[in-house]
């Protein structure tokens, strides 16, 4: 089985391909130099690889068996969410499975409607991560905000998501927990905090 998580972060399990497109893992990717380059004290794994979903990964066409993101997506625009689906359905094998997690925005939603709160509509927008409290100042405080890929850019549902599924031709689309895969791989690269609150959806090419 070849198994594949892209924007994996720190999650780097041996038996699973991890790519990350972080300006601080390119960085640290620099002979000699790199080691010593680290951002808020951030040390990727060895094991994890440069690959950027919105443009190709370094991956063949109809070569992978499982596929798994994690609070990944809702850091693309609207174009860059569909130009990833189109990669992942790339990549994957016919039959292969795709699993992956995000914030689900209905959730974040009815909780601000049903809160009592005189700052709801605050704890919402810091909850959605959208939002800026306060602009960097100082040309490096820039930089750094320009380059990185903290903040969510586009919040989706359940009902969004498995629409933009079902229009990159992926099947059997349907919603699922965390321990919940047919297939024992995802067992190594899920963790259940992640599920918290989120969108979890599996599909196959």
């Amino acid at each position: 089985m070849r198994n594949v998580q892209y924007g994996c972060g720190l999650s780097c399990p041996h038996d699973w391909e991890n790519f990350d497109t972080s300006p601080t893992l390119r960085l640290q990717k620099i002979p000699i130099f790199g080691k010593l380059i680290t951002r808020n004290r951030v040390t990727f794994p060895d094991g994890v690889r440069i690959g950027d979903i919105t443009r190709r990964l370094p991956v063949e066409d109809n070569s992978v068996d499982n596929l798994y993101c994690s609070h990944v997506l809702e850091h693309l625009s609207f174009h860059d969410f569909h130009r990833a689906l189109q990669e992942s359905y790339r990549v994957l094998k016919p039959g292969g499975v795709f699993r992956l997690v995000m914030p689900d925005l209905k959730s974040l939603v009815e909780r601000y409607l049903k809160s009592k709160d005189p700052n709801a509509s605050i704890s919402f927008i810091r909850g959605t991560l959208m939002g800026l409290e306060k602009r960097p100042k100082g040309f490096k405080n820039r930089v750094i905000q320009s380059a990185g890929n903290h903040h969510h850019l586009w919040l989706w549902d359940e009902a969004s998501t498995s629409e933009a599924l079902k229009n990159t031709d992926f099947k059997e689309i349907r919603p699922c927990k965390f321990g919940d895969a047919e297939r024992a791989d995802f067992r190594s690269v899920e963790e259940a905090s992640r599920f918290d609150g989120a969108i979890a959806i599996q599909c196959t090419k």
